[in-house]
């Protein structure tokens, strides 16, 4: 089936814009997705009729609201294949779903001397939170490096696997090169040495439909903004019987059931994890954008998506003293490149003004960078609603940015 990328783009209100004079080509999505009209109007609609704080309230508003949060939660457990609603914990992205692991399951669990196994490819997000528990209880943060196309070297990390061994937490996705990692292999591999698995799902969402119970891992986090919902929610899902042996994250209200100054009872999962007022705006924009995703061909997007790859890839490729960063066969449509000559500050600035929208820099992937050997990239990164003019102008923005700097393009 082919996709009807132009009826698909009429959804996106956004993209319709003129910048600097030119169609906007968007191709920041890595960053963050566009939002569909649908999401924007079931927000505007919770906000106008059910405004309401939820679980406490007895009156037709909160109950409306209640309901509308709790079905977001169930929405989200049955799209990636979870056992349970409960299993669903509401947060406000990916960064927090893995600072609360980091900071209950291992505070609990990692102690001095074992090890907590990363890759080279990690985002900022899956790197902090691990090395401040690890000078915190005197754990040790072992690398996994990745080959020179940018997929990760599984021999070497099958190596660095060992009885210390306590957690490996790995990019679903790579967000700087768009490498997708075997993570069911990935997870097997670390089940074998008794470790558990942390998988960063914030790029996955938009391209690929992930099972958790396929995978077998033990957490997934996860962002709505990066898969057309909005921004300032996210999740984390990790396994039930897990979820019920951990010490609450936050101190406050809807996370007990008892309070008095000597003692305190909290909720059970998953809201024992959810202290204070929820996103609940944010849960119902999300359950709006899994809606529209539903009705999406995954198979056609996927095809699509790959097309823009392979034509980006194809156009940038051919042009003299560019060099693409990361060249994996399994790749979502994402693709990071530098140019000799131009800073990718400096190019990301000339893009813009022709109307194309790149994200550059380090992408919260410094050590991905020294790896590299390069400060920055400039990152072009698709989303169902591009199209195969917006690559030729991102081609010609980057040849017209060779150009101002006197270089052969």
């Amino acid at each position: 089936m082919t996709l009807n990328v132009s009826a698909l783009r009429a959804a996106f209100p956004a993209l319709a814009q003129e910048v600097h004079g030119r169609p906007l080509a968007y191709l920041d999505n890595a960053a963050t997705t566009q939002r569909p009209r649908a999401v924007v109007e079931a927000i505007a609609r919770f906000y106008e009729h059910d405004n309401a704080n939820v679980h406490r309230g007895v009156h037709a508003l909160a109950a409306r609201a209640t309901d509308a949060y709790e079905a977001a939660r169930a929405k989200l457990a049955a799209w990636i294949g979870a056992r349970s609603p409960r299993e669903i914990v509401f947060v406000r992205g990916t960064t927090e779903a893995i600072n609360l692991v980091a900071a209950t399951w291992g505070r609990k669990h990692i102690a001095s001397g074992d090890e907590i196994l990363l890759t080279e490819m990690e985002h900022h997000a899956n790197i902090v939170p691990w090395r401040m528990l690890a000078d915190a209880v005197g754990a040790r943060i072992v690398v996994a490096p990745i080959r020179a196309d940018g997929a990760l070297d599984l021999d070497a990390f099958r190596a660095r696997l060992s009885a210390r061994t306590k957690l490996v937490a790995i990019t679903h996705v790579s967000n700087a090169l768009g490498t997708i990692n075997p993570v069911e292999e990935i997870t097997a591999l670390a089940k074998q040495k008794g470790a558990h698995v942390l998988i960063d799902g914030a790029q996955a969402l938009a391209h690929l439909r992930p099972d958790v119970a396929a995978i077998g891992c033990d957490f997934y986090a996860m962002s709505a903004h990066k898969a057309f919902g909005p921004f300032g929610i996210g999740a984390l899902w990790a396994r039930e019987e897990i979820l019920a042996a951990m010490p609450p994250y936050q101190g406050g209200g809807e996370m007990i059931r008892t309070v008095s100054f000597e003692k305190v009872e909290f909720a059970e999962h998953p809201h024992r994890f959810e202290a204070g007022t929820p996103n609940v705006a944010g849960a119902i924009g999300w359950a709006a954008a899994l809606d529209w995703m539903a009705k999406l061909d995954f198979q056609a997007v996927h095809a699509h998506e790959q097309a823009l790859l392979e034509a980006a890839s194809e156009a940038l490729g051919a042009i003299p003293g560019l060099v693409i960063h990361g060249t994996a066969k399994a790749k979502a449509p994402i693709v990071s490149f530098t140019v000799k000559g131009v800073h990718a500050h400096d190019l990301g600035t000339i893009l813009d003004q022709h109307g194309v929208a790149v994200r550059a820099g380090h992408h919260c992937a410094m050590p991905l960078m020294q790896r590299l050997g390069v400060p920055a990239t400039a990152r072009a990164s698709f989303a169902c609603y591009n199209t195969h003019e917006e690559v030729e102008a991102l081609a010609e923005g980057v040849r017209a940015a060779m150009r101002m700097f006197a270089l052969e393009a």
